[in-house]
């Protein structure tokens, strides 16, 4: 597995270089960052990427500023954000185009290898992947968990839109057509209290983050 890592702190980028050669994946290239990060993407084809928010020059959102370039070239580019900070615009808009592959970690809240390259690993088959600090944080607005009110069918079609899945996908995974998974997706916002105009467009992405967020808090025996 061929990764492109976006970090400017040298020790935390030569560490990264370290684990995942050990891991058995092949870094083909670290850059510092944003010009540089979308041209290593589009050199390198990379399966998946790490990429940290903040970058040079200016050090405020640059590194996921560089991951919506590199996601707009490459639809659904694997990207795993790893960062001190929890970028809520930008997080969302990384989020929202549906096709899954994202991952947002917090740096101090990593505590082992192995569950780190696990999430990258599942990122890079299209999973998606969230801190439940970085949770907790975009969906602060909601007090209540109307997950718990979606039917059986609803729950496994949205588990399937956290994996990353489309109505589509979803329809062939579940082997129903595809008019029944659109109607259990309106079902599962209606539910959610995510209209069109309150979400912002974004109701697909707050679907799947109420849901990982219900999954953090009520984990499968």
């Amino acid at each position: 597995m061929r990764v492109v890592i976006a970090e400017d702190n040298v020790l935390l980028a030569e560490g990264l270089q370290l684990l995942l050669g050990r891991a058995g994946m092949e870094v083909a290239a670290t850059v510092a960052g944003e010009e540089e990060f979308v041209r290593a993407v589009d050199e390198h084809r990379p399966d998946v990427t790490i990429v940290d928010v903040r970058l040079p020059p200016a050090f405020r959102h640059e590194g996921v500023r560089a991951a919506l370039t590199a996601r707009r070239a490459r639809p659904g580019l694997p990207v795993l954000v790893l960062s001190q900070y929890v970028e809520m615009m930008y997080a969302t808009r990384l989020l929202s185009d549906g096709r899954g592959a994202i991952g947002y970690l917090l740096k101090d809240r990593v505590g082992r290898v192995e569950e780190f390259v696990r999430a990258l690993r599942h990122v890079a088959t299209g999973g998606t992947v969230m801190d439940p600090e970085v949770v907790a944080q975009l969906l602060a607005h909601r007090r209540d968990d109307p997950v718990d009110a979606l039917s059986p069918r609803e729950r496994e079609v949205l588990a399937l839109m956290a994996e990353g899945c489309d109505n589509t996908a979803i329809g062939r995974r579940l082997h129903i057509v595809e008019s029944s998974v659109n109607k259990h997706v309106g079902n599962v916002f209606a539910k959610l209290g995510l209209s069109a105009a309150d979400a912002g467009g974004h109701r697909r992405v707050l679907a799947v983050l109420a849901y990982l967020d219900n999954q953090r808090r009520h984990p499968p025996a």
